[in-house]
């Protein structure tokens, strides 16, 4: 008799060793996970809303030591104090901290335009600001007003009334200054005359040669400064402005954002990170320590200029100068060919929307538009936030429109200047007329547009420097770098100098080439030949 079919309340037979271990890991992975997925979860709710893809933006300007400037002659290695905090936080929240350099006065339209994260440049927290920033203090400072040394002291700033006194343009010092203007008029007193200067070295040079009488700034940069100006000027007047008393790291607003900065600030304090960075960068001590060393040498270093001269940051610099002139001078040619064709045409729609081209990109100013380009643009279009929209491709676009409006009017001139019966004798052989084009009108008006084309781009030429605002790395933007650092004028800027007549005089000596080559306006000569 065959055996009963077991039923399903029987036990089953025991499971196999090894199913039973891994039944365990299994169930052990499983718990591992419900574990750590909260945990990642939590992790990523630590995070500030501007960290993304497991980067720290970050906007700075270069040339205020010893919060951030370049170290050495190499343009991308940063240093400084604000440095070394970015580099702290972008550790404390496990992120790489990316820095975008740029102009004091593009950093908070940079940060607005979301290209960065969060701006640490040496920047004072104050009520304006932040109305439309958040803002959390980091170092303690104070304002100073410094001149050449022998200046009598000042008891109040409205002592400085009817002087001369310099600020780096985009600072609050300016505005602090038209308050203690306001009430220096309110008084019957003459104010206080202001001049800004793009970086602060510029503004400390201006007092070094006697243009103002005092330059205003903050105590830690020059506590930084004792070495390179010691025994040349002096602090005369240290006023106690409340918006002055501290550096902040500004972010966009954003409460959420705004408490895990200022837990990841108070740990690095309570932790004494940011008092050790102070002190590895002289940025503590009294005020009656500063300007004691020795006068520094004034002569002209010649070491200097040729270490400059030769330097791979100046050879880099002039290179990227060249090609983005070249490029963006090119292009503006390729761009304003069509437009002289059409605007030479019957009158029509195109021609007057293209008139209209032509006469606001010629009118606005090109720095004007390079900043538009670059900090509004990514406002109307969030595509030009993405990384692939570079200072590089921003000057080339920029410069490219800007001249092309200039360049039109060139080609238009030289296209009208070829005798129109040419054309209709061109009509009488056949011709088409791309032919007529391209064998009767286009080589007689290259004659003609060549010489001027060549000068407009040397104007071009010389117009690059204005990318520095943007943080493009070109001739100008790594000279200032270099006198931001090492406070030599003389010696960078007799470098820079060189480099720019160099290429100047090159495309001058083409110029003249290529005008004998074509014996341009050489009548005199025509006519003796033809005798």
């Amino acid at each position: 008799m065959p055996n009963p079919r077991p039923s399903a309340r029987m036990p089953s037979r025991s499971l196999p060793a090894s199913d039973r271990i891994l039944r365990h890991i299994l169930a052990l992975a499983l718990f591992a996970l419900a574990i750590a997925v909260p945990g990642a979860r939590a992790q990523a709710e630590d995070l500030p809303g501007f960290v993304h893809d497991g980067q720290l933006t970050l906007c700075t300007n270069p040339t205020l030591p010893p919060m951030t400037f370049v170290d050495g002659s190499d343009t991308d290695a940063l240093a400084g104090m604000d440095i070394d905090l970015a580099r702290r936080l972008a550790a404390y929240w496990h992120v790489t901290l990316v820095p975008q350099t740029m102009d004091f006065e593009g950093l908070f339209p940079s940060l607005s335009a979301q290209r960065c994260g969060m701006v640490i440049s040496g920047v004072l927290r104050q009520a304006g600001r932040l109305r439309n920033y958040d803002a959390v203090p980091y170092l303690d400072s104070g304002v100073v007003v410094v001149a050449r040394v022998g200046t009598p002291k000042l008891r109040e700033m409205a002592d400085l009334s009817g002087q001369t006194v310099a600020v780096q343009s985009g600072t609050s010092y300016a505005a602090q200054i038209e308050r203690e203007n306001d009430r220096l008029r309110a008084a019957g007193r003459p104010p206080i005359l202001l001049q800004q200067y793009p970086t602060e070295d510029q503004v400390v040079q201006q007092v070094l040669i006697g243009r103002v009488h005092a330059f205003v700034s903050q105590d830690v940069e020059l506590y930084y400064r004792q070495k390179q100006l010691g025994g040349k000027v002096t602090i005369i007047l240290a006023p106690d402005y409340p918006d002055f008393h501290q550096f902040a790291v500004y972010i966009r607003k954003n409460a959420h954002d705004d408490a895990l900065l200022q837990k990841a600030i108070d740990t690095l304090t309570r932790q004494g990170e940011i008092a050790a960075m102070a002190k590895q960068w002289g940025i503590s001590g009294d005020h009656q320590s500063v300007f004691t060393e020795g006068k520094a040498p004034s002569r002209f270093d010649v070491a200097t200029f040729f270490g400059a001269l030769f330097s791979a940051a100046f050879l880099k610099g002039a290179a990227l100068t060249l090609v983005i002139a070249v490029l963006s001078h090119l292009t503006a040619i390729v761009i304003s060919i069509p437009m002289a064709m059409k605007l030479n045409g019957r009158d029509s729609i195109i021609k007057r929307l293209l008139g209209f081209y032509v006469a606001i990109f010629r009118g606005a100013p090109t720095l004007l538009q390079l900043l538009f380009i670059w900090n509004a643009l990514p406002q109307f279009f969030p595509i030009f936030r993405e990384g692939w929209f570079t200072p590089f491709l921003a000057t080339w676009l920029s410069l490219s429109i800007n001249e092309s409006a200039y360049q039109v009017e060139i080609n238009r001139a030289a296209l009208r200047a070829v005798d129109p019966g040419q054309v209709l004798a061109a009509d009488a052989l056949g011709m088409t007329t791309a032919q007529t084009y391209r064998h009767v009108i286009f080589p007689q008006a290259l004659r003609i547009a060549l010489p001027p084309t060549i000068n407009e781009f040397i104007s071009l030429l010389k117009t690059t420097s204005l990318a520095s605002v943007i943080s493009l790395q070109e001739l100008l933007a790594v000279t200032q770098i270099q006198v931001a650092r090492t406070f030599q004028f003389t010696e960078y800027y007799a470098a820079a100098l060189v480099y720019y007549l160099a290429m100047v005089f090159f495309f001058l000596f083409l110029q003249k080439r290529i005008e004998r080559r074509f014996v341009w306006a050489d009548r005199n000569k025509a006519s003796a030949d033809a005798a």
